[in-house]
């Protein structure tokens, strides 16, 4: 079993190992445009972990279909860091990776009970491990969850 190195590699490493749209979202607070991405329309089994780190971020079991175009979460595996965001005239909470400091996408207060909430995230800045997968890839703990 391989366990996950939650660190953040260097810029460096970051840019050649990126493709270009990854390391603008995650590294430069960017954002995809909706309903580009796969994970938007993806409802397999499994968790979502961040790009750049390997950290757990999300469950399937709390992604649900917002119609915003991006992949939307009543909640969050594990506490996120949230910023206040006043770019492009608007007042949104920023939501970002613990350990690597990625970009993920925004949180708002419009999701489904009983949080309320809807953590709209752009599908660039995570990386899908299917149930099957979870154990081989250092997971294990969230097998649990999908039983």
């Amino acid at each position: 079993m391989v366990k996950p190195n939650y660190q953040k590699p260097s810029l460096q490493t970051l840019k050649k190992d990126l493709s270009p749209l990854v390391y603008r979202v995650t590294q430069e607070s960017g954002t995809e445009p909706p309903f580009s991405h796969p994970y938007d329309a993806l409802f397999e089994e499994g968790i979502y972990v961040d790009v750049v780190s390997g950290e757990p971020l999300f469950s399937s079991k709390d992604k649900f279909d917002a119609g915003c175009g991006w992949p939307s979460f009543s909640r969050s595996l594990l506490p996120l860091t949230e910023r206040e965001d006043a770019s492009h005239g608007m007042r949104r909470v920023e939501v970002r990776s613990k350990h690597a400091d990625s970009h993920l996408g925004h949180l708002f207060d419009d999701g489904p009970a009983p949080s309320g909430l809807r953590y709209c995230i752009n599908g660039a800045s995570l990386r899908f491990i299917p149930k099957n997968r979870l154990e081989q890839e250092g997971y294990g703990e969230f097998v649990k969850d999908f039983e």
